[in-house]
């Protein structure tokens, strides 16, 4: 039965902004159905007072998205067994409707191969959905539900059995690719991805840009992501594609050396081990519409 799969959820938090975490904590608890875990990483920064039950951990510093989200599944256990699939939320995010854990749990029960679901994130003041947060090549419909090759870092769930075999987030790429690079090995793996926009999260409307280190680490964990995952014909396909797309949508002069810089750095930094995908990957990624050299 769909209600003795476990849910638990990782937060990672920077420390400065404690309402929104304790208005997400708050939407999780009123979740319909068994209590979802809760987990909160302070990402090199101290934590507020947290309600009674959720495991947290202050970590003296940033280790980036991707590897403060691993320390939080291993609060639940090696490779977040305590649980059946950890969901990751951004902590200015918000669960709007009481019954996102039961559609996970029931798409989750309903399916052994369902290894992630990434979630539709909509602005809390509009309800729109910007096209990047729709993790396929056609975007123009968000309430379209489909099997993809990618997910929503701060809006998904993932099943823990999942970590085994395809292992958790690769935390050196800090921020930016680190899920769809987990995305290829558990394809990789078998497991398959749904985008489900009946599950959402609300979250305000923001371009990535934001981020100081956006187009450095873009450019450099696009190339590791080749290194690490691509056969090696595809690799220099996968990224000649991607430098001439930049250039095409024609970035202002700092953000295009920030790039170059980091393209760069892909090449001449260690990105980890090396685990090309087979080829009858590379054939299901294009059945599903995006074929990895794009």
């Amino acid at each position: 039965m769909s209600d003795d799969f476990r849910l638990g959820a990782v937060i990672i938090t920077m420390g400065n902004r404690p309402a929104e975490l304790n208005a997400l904590i708050e939407s999780v608890r009123a979740q319909q159905g068994p209590a979802v875990e809760l987990a909160v990483v302070g990402n090199g920064a101290p934590l507020p007072v947290l309600p009674e039950g959720v495991r947290a951990v202050e970590l003296p510093e940033n280790l980036g998205i991707p590897g403060g989200r691993n320390v939080g599944i291993e609060l639940f256990g090696p490779d977040g067994r305590d649980v059946d699939a950890v969901l990751f939320l951004d902590d200015d995010g918000l669960l709007p409707n009481t019954d996102s854990a039961k559609l996970l749990r029931e798409a989750f029960s309903a399916d052994p191969a369902l290894g992630i679901v990434s979630f539709r994130i909509a602005d809390p003041e509009t309800g729109t959905t910007q096209r990047r947060h729709v993790p396929r090549l056609r975007a123009s419909d968000p309430m379209r539900a489909s099997r993809v090759t990618t997910f929503l870092g701060g809006a998904s769930a993932v099943r823990s059995a999942v970590f085994p075999q395809a292992g958790q987030l690769p935390a050196e790429f800090f921020y930016a690719h680190e899920e769809t690079d987990l995305a290829w090995r558990a394809l990789d793996a078998g497991w398959a991805i749904d985008y489900r926009p009946d599950v959402v999260l609300f979250h305000p409307a923001t371009s990535p840009a934001r981020h100081a280190a956006y187009f450095h680490n873009v450019a450099r964990n696009r190339v590791w992501l080749a290194r690490r995952n691509l056969p090696a014909p595809l690799v220099p396909l996968y990224l000649g594609t991607w430098f001439l797309l930049t250039l095409a949508r024609r970035p202002s002069g700092p953000a295009l050396k920030a790039w170059l810089g980091g393209f760069r750095a892909g090449w001449a930094e260690p990105c980890g081990p090396r685990r090309p995908m087979r080829w009858s990957t590379v054939w299901r990624l294009t059945r599903l519409g995006r074929p990895p050299i794009i």
